[in-house]
């Protein structure tokens, strides 16, 4: 047996490294997805006061800070037993959709758009944001980093600081907006809505008008039936900042509707030894391993997800791409009928993309955003509080529990990453069944191609590692002596 090992997986924050196993024939025998870093984030927690987790937690991902940040303050604001103000939650909102726009952008442009924009087999040194930019032209590429830059101004005019936030806090936030800084966030929206667009186009130029590429992205080797979960509002729509999580079945029916305080009944997390990754699943359903299926509680939270659990977007283009998005690929423009298809993930992102972009003008106009009542102070404390936001990677959970002094006595996060585990873990090994076949060459494209099953759902590890099995992830691999084959692997237990 030959042991092909994709060490590391390339463009993702954090790290993460396959394994494949190959028949002497030349088919697959297994294939393992691994991270091996320990961060232990949880643990950092302890000791500190809750309201500085706001601060402290952004830290912990330089790609999403925003997202962390506004899990730590609900969870924070909930410790204490505190409703925010108006002006104050349409503040954080706006912030939110802001990063979120200039977050897909990154993802859509630079992390996923190489295999598609470059292709699947172009060279390595070729698939990347620069490969993009030669592809598409500078002007193309002016665009997105001038987008990149206006998500980041805005959050510097809300939250203070261009990439870790630190204007929310319990009861509110901090810093006032004036009428000029309205008025400049009112223009970057409405050059947001013009690059959602521009990002339109690009997709059904480059993505959608390649055949190849619609195959590829409707082929049974990327898809799985699982559960998919969401935040939605009070009317099943999107809402990346608040809401109720809805999961739904593979089929597309409700299989749980809960308020984030309640999220213990709902959700479990399996351990495997070999990963510092944990594997989340749906406790009612229960684990059954890596299985797709209505009894197995495998469940995706991602861009495909949210839409999946969704009747629609609240504003006008992106709720007219969300019907386009069902009804090319099911049939049916209500979305009533989920999407399975794994790299269709890539078009749920830029839906979102223009949802965000929409959202982030339409709430710069609102006039209560320069009010002064901003803040609403704790005056008690409860003591335990869940915070639960959409990051763009997913349903990212906080939850905090205190002494009487607002001092943490333990912390859970359930990171939008942590959540898609399983599913990664799953489509890594289907996209390699799929690919790896008897007597064939196991090109450096074939290889590219199982990346792409584990690049749709747009991981970060940086925040996303909490298990800790108790063994060294330090590992030492002997080649040949033409850099082949691997002779020998060992690990100090």
């Amino acid at each position: 047996m030959k042991q092909i090992l994709i060490d590391p997986i390339t463009r993702l924050e954090g790290h993460g490294k396959i394994h494949l196993f190959v028949n002497d024939d030349g088919s697959l025998a297994n294939a393992y997805f691994q991270v091996p870093e320990l961060r232990g984030f949880e643990k950092f927690c302890v000791g500190r006061p809750v309201e500085e987790m706001c601060r402290i937690t952004t830290r912990i991902c330089g790609v999403c800070p925003d997202a962390h940040h506004m899990a730590a303050a609900k969870a924070a604001d909930a410790v204490y037993g505190v409703t925010i103000p108006s002006a104050a939650r349409k503040l954080r909102e706006l912030m939110y959709n802001a990063f979120y726009a200039g977050d897909h952008t990154t993802h859509f442009y630079a992390l996923g758009g190489p295999d598609f924009v470059c292709g699947p087999d172009a060279p390595p040194a070729e698939r990347n944001i620069l490969g993009v930019i030669a592809k598409v032209g500078i002007d193309a590429g002016k665009k997105v980093i001038a987008q990149r830059a206006r998500g980041q101004r805005v959050i510097e005019i809300i939250g203070g600081k261009k990439v870790h936030p630190v204007t929310s806090l319990p009861g509110g936030m901090s810093k006032r907006i004036t009428k000029e800084e309205q008025q400049e966030m009112i223009k970057i929206g409405e050059e947001m809505v013009e690059f959602a667009k521009f990002t339109i186009k690009v997709l059904n130029d480059v993505v959608l008008a390649n055949k190849a590429y619609v195959d590829l992205i409707l082929s049974d080797t990327f898809a799985h039936k699982t559960y998919n979960m969401g935040l939605v509002d009070a009317n099943k729509k999107v809402n990346f900042y608040d809401g109720m999580v809805r999961v739904t079945g593979p089929d597309g029916s409700e299989h749980a509707k809960y308020a984030p305080k309640d999220y213990l009944s709902y959700v479990a997390e399996h351990v495997e030894p070999y990963s510092y990754l944990k594997y989340p699943f749906l406790k009612k359903v229960g684990w059954k391993g890596f299985v797709d299926g209505k009894d197995s509680g495998v469940y995706k939270a991602s861009p495909l997800s949210r839409l999946n659990v969704s009747d629609g977007m609240t504003t006008p283009q992106a709720q007219a791409e969300y019907e386009r998005f069902y009804e090319t690929l099911t049939g049916d423009r209500s979305g009533k009928t989920p999407v399975h298809a794994t790299l269709a993930t890539h078009w749920a992102r830029v839906v979102e993309l223009v949802f965000a972009c929409e959202a982030t003008l339409m709430q710069a106009k609102d006039e209560e955003i320069t009010s002064d009542h901003i803040l609403d102070p704790p005056t008690g404390i409860v003591g335990e509080g869940v915070g639960i936001v959409e990051a763009p990677r997913g349903t990212l959970t906080h939850h905090y529990k205190t002494d009487n002094n607002g001092i943490i006595t333990e912390a859970n996060l359930i990171v939008g990453t942590t959540n898609n585990n399983a599913a990664i873990s799953m489509s890594i090994k289907k996209a390699a069944e799929g690919l790896i076949k008897k007597g064939q060459e196991i090109t450096d494209g074939i290889l590219n191609r199982i990346e792409m099953a584990f690049r749709a759902y747009d991981p970060c590890f940086g925040c996303a590692t909490h298990s800790l099995p108790g063994q060294m992830p330090m590992e030492l691999i002997v080649h040949d002596a033409e850099g082949g084959d691997i002779i020998q692997t060992r690990r100090r237990n």
